[in-house]
């Protein structure tokens, strides 16, 4: 039997892989702090976390018996891989199971974002609706429209299916000529041809702020940008100042460069559709990716290998 630290407590049905070990949660409505993991993982063989929680190089130092970490997420950038590859600790995540719930997310933020729809239900509810003008709300039409999807993965190739039924055109831009129709080889030419672009890259040092003021200045005032991605991939205070001055038509943005903070620019911006980090966040997906994290733990702890491992290299040492 080894001792488990979840960061948060997990739904009843993702916890039957790791039934039999022992279970160090916190209470039912709370989560542990950076410094409350690192002080509770002393004396773990694994931990089970979340996005939101940074797993940095001092919980590997401090915790010599962890031989697995697993985090609720498609990305890992909250854990120091790094730090866990030299400490021999393996880490996954839990790709696949999420990609349709996102794209639904990305297709929603998409069209709210580019028919005002937050603008037109607030002013709805605050008692603003006192006549239908024909200039009042006006939105742009999403069907017929170019899409531009930044990143060519199974999200990004989700959404792109989503986007058929509205006759849109399709372009992507990713880091390797992928060989599919809709190609484009240069982001700076994807995004002055696309009416609405859609982000889909993992956050790495090459795509923090790739998109920035100069790139949101080379997208159409008409246009739209759509980030479901990871939050620093946008500069949150550039893209308030392109909303604001009008060079951009709208955004919808469902993740932040420092969650939960949002940048005051971005939140003042209007024409802005703003999400709580709620991409995966449906009854069935959230719960097969708990209970995929779990299954990876417990393979871990287990002997095996599994197949969403990030740095598989730790099983050769």
């Amino acid at each position: 039997m080894a001792r488990i630290l979840l960061t948060s407590r997990l739904p009843d049905d993702a916890l039957d892989p790791i039934a039999g070990h022992e279970l160090i949660m916190p209470i039912p409505g709370k989560s542990l702090s950076t410094g409350e993991i690192a002080d509770s993982a002393r004396d773990v063989e694994a931990i089970v976390c979340h996005l939101r929680d940074r797993i940095s190089a001092a919980v590997f130092t401090s915790a010599p018996h962890l031989v697995v970490v697993a985090t609720v997420s498609v990305g890992y950038d909250n854990v120091d891989v790094g730090a866990a590859t030299r400490a021999g600790v393996a880490v996954c995540h839990t790709p696949g199971v999420l990609d349709d719930t996102t794209a639904d997310l990305a297709f929603a933020l998409i069209l709210a974002a580019s028919r005002l729809l937050s603008d037109s239900e607030r002013d709805l509810r605050q008692g603003g609706w006192t006549d239908r003008h024909l200039d009042g709300y006006l939105g742009r039409d999403v069907h017929g429209a170019t899409l531009g999807l930044v990143g060519y993965g199974r999200i990004a190739q989700a959404v792109a299916r989503r986007a058929e039924g509205f006759s849109m055109r399709v372009l992507h831009h990713a880091r390797r000529p992928t060989g599919l129709p809709g190609f484009v080889v240069d982001l700076d030419d994807l995004l002055a041809m696309a009416d609405v672009v859609s982000l889909h890259v993992p956050l790495t040092a090459e795509t923090r702020h790739l998109i920035d003021a100069r790139r949101l200045a080379l997208m159409k005032p008409t246009a739209v940008l759509v980030n479901t991605a990871r939050g620093p991939v946008v500069d949150e205070q550039a893209l308030g100042a392109a909303l604001e001055s009008g060079r951009l038509f709208a955004a919808g943005i469902d993740v932040y460069e420092n969650e939960p903070n949002v940048h005051p620019l971005l939140l003042a911006a209007p024409r802005t559709v703003l999400l709580p980090h709620v991409g995966s966040a449906s009854f069935a997906t959230r719960l097969a990716m708990a209970r995929l994290a779990t299954t990876a733990a417990a393979e871990v702890l287990a002997g095996r290998r599994p197949p969403n491992t990030v740095n598989p290299e730790v099983f050769d040492k």
